[in-house]
């Protein structure tokens, strides 16, 4: 649905009128601080409710400086003035079926053994949403889920079980930019704005309604790239896609241009993603530029999105007791180290953001602690003041969020000062995991030996462009014994190979003859219409390497 002329303008003055709203509230809140009660309540105070909004792809540096300098996103900068930032929050695992499993589970990736966008959580498991429904919540869900498995394209799934075999192939297509309508149009992603109507209509028409406290998650495919309407050159969901109207809210003079290595010094896992991301070729300045502004332009339309949920919670009087979240699952690459998409250790990647507002949570407050997704399953069950499970992953952030001295640190003690994220699936020939800690990222591959770690230091190189692993070899030692303390990630290195060469191996003969016909016209049949044989055979020989493992 186009959005109307008026839709523009409504949407100009809808966040003024919002933060005016919210701080008269909050500050009568702050007046009368016994009106809100503890989090999560006590025996005499009601539950908080709980609103979560989950996007796709969404850099987390955008949610402050100097990432907020290049795009106006005035509902994220409303939730920072009345909430708390996390500057530090990552994925456990940039894709989005493992990494929405990790959060919707609390538990590390290698442990529910999500392993790629196919392979995530059974449709039974016991997410922290059953526990606070069965806890007395009343809940609700709209838009995307993605954390069970059987999903996503049959390319999808070929491309991360062959990840081994020894051959290059384009499995995506060359990043564009396509603007569509003019500067009226506001309602680009319909579908998302479909769900974003029916959240906000839920808070209006029932959620006011109930005399239990409610916990309701909207899922938004913004601002994840769109699939391209093409089978040639540009296949895949590689087209930033936007109207004029949010195109307006980026300021180009502040996009910054990344630097790249040349081809031949980059790490050989990042050539192998940049290859099957078809990004090895030319860019122009202008065309980078292009498409971290769109990118920047899909952020703002997703901004907008939040913006009609907190206004519903506002309308509704809803707002003074209920804790808002907005996160996702990972970030996007636009163009950073010579990529798109995610599948990535890289800040651009893997860093997302995390805001929470509600009451009793520190206002204008930004934290550098590190956190990740797995903490989202310990906070909600915190909230709703449920026994967090002593074998969860996560850790509940409300001792770092809320500001009543009264909130106890729960018995498994403050968060460590460090996240694991890790990446099984395709666009990486190689099984990648990261230890972040205060300064430090080291990324760790397969077996650990047979491709080169990475080390990078956040605080002198925010970009990421130096690798000083054999630099500081100490700090590497330390940092590789730190992360196989956590998780023996040369054995899960080999448990993803075995599950990628038996998943091939069943779906291959679950074709029959056809098998030749169907792997030639996947995503990538560009390349290996070329060359049908070689890529046949760089196959074979890999089904017949380590029968015995």
């Amino acid at each position: 649905m186009r959005g109307r002329c008026g839709e523009g303008t409504r949407t100009v003055v809808l966040a003024a009128l919002v933060l005016l709203l919210v701080s008269t509230r909050w500050e009568g809140v702050k007046a009368h601080p016994m009106a809100w009660g503890h989090l999560g309540g006590g025996s005499s105070q009601r539950a908080r409710n709980v609103v979560m909004v989950m996007c796709d792809a969404f850099d987390g540096r955008l949610t402050f400086y100097p990432g907020n300098q290049t795009v106006i996103l005035p509902f994220i900068n409303l939730m920072k003035r009345y909430g708390t930032v996390f500057l530090n929050a990552y994925t456990n695992s940039p894709i989005c079926c493992p990494s929405r499993a990790a959060m919707w589970s609390g538990l590390f990736t290698h442990l529910t053994e999500s392993w790629n966008n196919f392979k995530g959580l059974d449709p039974n498991y016991t997410t922290w949403m059953d526990l606070m429904q069965k806890h007395g919540y009343r809940t609700q869900k709209y838009g995307k889920l993605d954390y069970t498995s059987g999903h996503h394209s049959v390319s999808n799934r070929v491309e991360a079980w062959t990840r081994d075999v020894d051959f290059l192939l384009r499995q995506e297509g060359r990043p564009m930019v396509n603007l569509t309508g003019n500067k009226t149009f506001v309602r680009v992603m319909e579908e998302d704005w479909r769900n974003t109507d029916k959240a906000a209509s839920w808070i209006r028409k029932e959620a006011t309604n109930f005399s239990q406290p409610f916990v309701l998650y909207l899922g938004l495919n913004l601002p994840h790239p769109y699939p391209s309407p093409s089978t040639g050159e540009n296949f895949g969901s590689s087209t930033f896609l936007t109207s004029p109207y949010w195109l307006e809210k980026v300021t180009y003079e502040a996009i910054k241009i990344p630097k790249w290595p040349p081809l031949s010094e980059m790490h050989p896992v990042d050539y192998y993603s940049s290859y099957t991301k078809n990004c090895t070729g030319q860019f122009t300045r202008k065309e980078i530029r292009d498409v971290r502004a769109f990118y920047y332009a899909m952020c703002a339309e997703t901004d907008a999105m939040l913006g009609e949920i907190i206004s519903a919670l506002s309308d509704t009087g809803l707002l003074k007791r209920t804790i808002v979240i907005f996160t996702a699952d990972h970030g996007e690459l636009a163009m950073e180290h010579q990529q798109f998409y995610k599948m990535s250790m890289y800040e651009a990647s893997s860093h997302v953001p995390l805001l929470v507002m509600g009451p009793n949570i520190k206002a204008h407050h930004h934290l550098s602690n590190v956190v990740s997704l797995v903490d989202i399953y310990p906070t909600m069950l915190d909230i709703a003041r449920i026994p967090i499970p002593q074998n969860l992953s996560g850790y509940s952030l409300i001792p770092l969020l809320s500001e009543m001295a009264e909130d106890e640190v729960s018995s498994r003690g403050l968060h460590p000062t460090w996240i694991l994220s890790e990446f099984h699936g395709c666009n990486a020939n190689s099984s990648t995991y990261m230890l972040r800690t205060d300064k430090w990222k080291y990324i760790a591959y397969s077996d650990g030996y047979s491709v080169p770690p990475q080390l990078f230091d956040l605080s002198a190189d925010p970009d990421e462009l130096t690798n000083i692993a054999t630099t500081f070899p100490e700090v590497t030692y330390s940092l590789d014994k730190k992360l196989r303390s956590i998780v023996n990630y040369p054995r899960i290195s080999a448990s993803v190979h075995k599950y990628n060469k038996k998943q091939f191996i069943n779906w291959k003969q679950s074709l029959g003859q056809n098998y030749s016909s169907v792997i030639a016209n996947l995503r990538w049949h560009q390349d290996w219409l070329k060359e049908p044989r070689k890529y046949k055979d760089a196959i074979h020989r890999w089904l017949q390497m380590n029968t015995n493992e």
